[in-house]
């Protein structure tokens, strides 16, 4: 069995990434569960830069594969922030003040147009790296909805479903979610065991 390192602690992240890639033969383990408390500077220009900046110094540190993912949402309105500062966008870290400070940058903005982007890279100890990038389209809506999810979840309209993604369940969600996308691409890419199809 092969293990890889997830670089994160998020444990919705966590279960979002075994869920899709769904192998019976890797050991999926998190940076707490291997005792990893590094400092990781995400000081990237983008989401793929921020993936692989997380995913080389952990797979450096400890010669392991590791993967990781950089995410966030994008409002047209905005010029496309919070963008790669979503997580951080009020200054706090924490969700409720993320998404406050969200719907008052919208207020009386009738294009509500936004999208979830995640990027995934994934590094190997020789120096190979694979990565993949997908969107979520949506809109922001005004008023919270639902209670799963993270993040903008609760904010973020998806159409096809005539939900916000904190309404629909984590199946559901992985049918069109930004993560599962761009997991699903890397997916194609790598063999039973994650090492990359040549």
């Amino acid at each position: 069995m092969s293990m890889v390192v997830i670089a994160t602690n998020n444990k919705n992240k966590v279960r979002e990434f075994k869920s899709i890639i769904n192998n019976p033969n890797i050991e999926f383990k998190t940076l707490s569960e291997i005792g990893y408390t590094e400092d990781i500077i995400e000081d990237g220009n983008s989401f793929i830069e921020n993936a692989l900046i997380k995913a080389r110094k952990v797979s450096k540190d400890l010669g392991v594969i590791a993967i990781a993912d950089d995410s966030g949402l994008e409002v047209r309105a905005l010029n496309w922030a919070p963008g790669i500062y979503s997580a951080r966008y009020a200054g706090t870290h924490n969700d409720e003040d993320n998404n406050a400070l969200l719907i008052k940058n919208l207020k009386g903005v009738k294009d509500r147009y936004a999208r979830y982007a995640c990027a995934i890279a994934v590094c190997y100890p020789n120096g190979d790296e694979l990565t993949e990038i997908a969107y979520c389209e949506g809109e922001i809506i005004d008023e919270r909805r639902g209670t799963n999810g993270f993040g903008y979840d609760p904010y973020f309209y998806v159409e096809k479903f005539g939900k916000t993604l904190a309404e629909v369940s984590l199946d559901e969600k992985n049918t069109i979610s930004h993560r599962s996308k761009a997991l699903k691409q890397i997916k194609e890419r790598i063999n039973e065991d994650f090492s990359i199809i040549r």
